[in-house]
């Protein structure tokens, strides 16, 4: 998966946000709050060959049921497909 627009990634007071920077900012409006998991997706979506094993690798990660898992990175890539961020 590739990200189109350029985000950073920051720690404000213990919060995980992704700030838009450059022409991002003009066509996302607003930051967006992470949690670990999120975080871990963000780290590694452009590395993963594809969604497979990006759920491969939370699962590595987390210790968490696949199907649980499965939801939770759906609904993330959902929002980030939602602003066309990826």
């Amino acid at each position: 998966m590739k990200i189109k627009k350029k985000f950073l990634l920051r720690e404000v007071m213990g919060e995980n946000i992704l700030v838009p920077v450059g022409d991002s900012d003009t066509t996302f409006n607003g930051i967006a709050s992470l949690n670990d998991m999120g975080v871990f997706i963000w780290q590694n979506i452009e590395s993963a060959k594809d969604e497979e094993d990006l759920l491969q690798r939370i699962l590595d990660e987390y210790e968490v049921d696949k199907d649980v898992a499965k939801a939770d990175l759906d609904e993330f890539l959902g929002k980030l497909k939602a602003v066309d961020i990826i």
